[in-house]
């Protein structure tokens, strides 16, 4: 029965993957699991929660003094004796100093979101080439298993025909030397397989031995290149950029807390005096408590510190934009790679189409004509080994557009929220 291969292969590449079709359902679910379970990405957000908690420290007023006295002799005033003293003193920066901190702290904890952001997007590319891996070797198994069958229906066409005397065995023994190759490579192919699916759980943080489900087909869409976005322009929503932007933007607030420390703080309070009555008199207020507001102020007379902090943060700054701008040409970089490998796989696997269909037809003309003693059995089983290894390479081919495709997702910021963490 004619096999149309052409059909097979519109069929199994075409369909555009973030169309209505969407990811499939089993590569869906592992980025799920991976979003809630793995423990680089959960210690990621669990580092920006803690981050968050900065923010009241900083911009919280400095605790009351509170400080008593007790006199061992009590001091003699006009209106008697001291007998305790109480003092309440609170002090408050410079204007705006708590709101800058408050400012820094914010914009750091929104610095770590955004790595974590970044840190999940890569997870989530890393689940897909490794997904891609899987599907190929699980594919190019099935392929060789098929071609078992092929070989084993030439290796009774080639007894046939030495039985009739119109084919020499070792035709016989070269199809056997080609079931024990393609045997051992099966073998050794679904070892590496198991291994595989092993290191996928891990990046799932599973159970090893769990099973993986691999769907029946590798979605890649080859007109995604004609899709391509500005990628400077999308770049300015990729998560690792604005990390750095809001590292710079707390930078600056430190600067302007640096300063605005370099200026004096201010306390207000109170002191309360307890007198006693004295016994040998009778002054007007007698043994009356004293009551006294107070005043202070800070003296930052000591510049170097503050100076220190301002270069501090300056410098930082500078070293955000540096990360920013070395981080920007890194993504151009592999931007460009991802382009040239979304094109030459889409253009491998059309060629690929073509010769397979040319070679199958080249085959089946060497199988009648050896069936009629006209051909060579070797010519059989070499065009045999070329349509084999060219399936092997549209399998691979195939892998690398879909490994392609999901990076440029991520460099292009499109990362699914598969977690539940906002």
């Amino acid at each position: 029965m004619k096999i149309d291969t052409k059909k097979i292969f519109i069929s199994l590449l075409l369909i555009s993957l973030w169309g209505g079709v969407g990811i499939a359902q089993e590569l869906e679910d592992y980025l799920k699991i991976a979003a809630e379970n793995n423990p680089k990405l959960q210690s990621a957000y669990t580092q920006f929660e803690a981050a968050l908690q900065q923010s009241p420290q900083v911009s919280s007023l400095p605790d009351p003094t509170l400080t008593v006295s007790a006199f061992g002799r009590m001091v003699e005033t006009r209106l008697g004796a001291q007998e305790a003293r109480f003092s309440l003193m609170q002090m408050f920066p410079w204007f705006g100093t708590l709101k800058t901190k408050k400012e820094a702290a914010d914009f750091l904890a929104e610095a770590r979101f955004q790595e974590y952001l970044a840190m999940r997007a890569d997870l989530f590319f890393e689940i897909k080439k490794a997904y891609a891996q899987l599907f190929a070797i699980e594919k190019t198994i099935a392929l060789k298993e098929e071609n078992l069958d092929i070989l084993d229906s030439y290796r009774e066409l080639s007894l046939s025909k030495f039985r009739s005397g119109s084919s020499k065995m070792v035709n016989v023994v070269r199809v056997d030397i080609k079931r024990d190759e393609a045997l051992t490579e099966i073998e050794l192919e679904k070892e590496q397989l198991e291994s595989l699916k092993k290191q996928f759980n891990l990046l799932l943080n599973r159970d090893r031995q769990a099973d993986v489900a691999i769907q029946d087909t590798l979605i890649f869409n080859p007109e995604i290149q004609n899709e391509i976005i500005n990628p400077e322009e999308a770049f300015k929503m990729h998560p690792e950029l604005a990390k750095f932007d809001r590292e710079r933007e707390a930078y600056e607030s430190r600067a302007e807390t640096a300063q605005k420390s370099g200026l004096p703080n201010f306390g207000i309070g109170v002191d309360y005096s307890i007198i006693s009555k004295r016994r040998d008199a009778n002054p007007p207020m007698n043994g009356q408590d004293a009551i006294m507001p107070m005043f202070s102020v800070s003296l930052p007379i000591f510049r170097k510190k503050y100076k220190a902090a301002e270069k501090e943060a300056e410098l930082m700054q500078e070293a955000a934009i540096q990360n920013k701008e070395a981080r920007e040409n890194q993504l151009l970089s592999e931007f460009e790679q991802t382009v040239y490998d979304l094109n030459k796989a889409d253009k491998l696997l059309k060629l690929y189409e073509r010769q397979i269909e040319s070679s199958n037809q080249a085959n089946r003309l060497l199988v009648s004509a050896f069936s009629n003693n006209d051909g060579d059995f070797e010519e059989v089983l070499q065009m045999n080994q070329d349509i084999l290894m060219l399936k092997t390479q549209q399998i691979e081919a195939l892998k690398t557009g879909f490994t392609a495709q999901a990076k440029m997702d991520y460099l292009s910021a499109k990362t699914e929220n598969y977690d539940e963490k906002n």
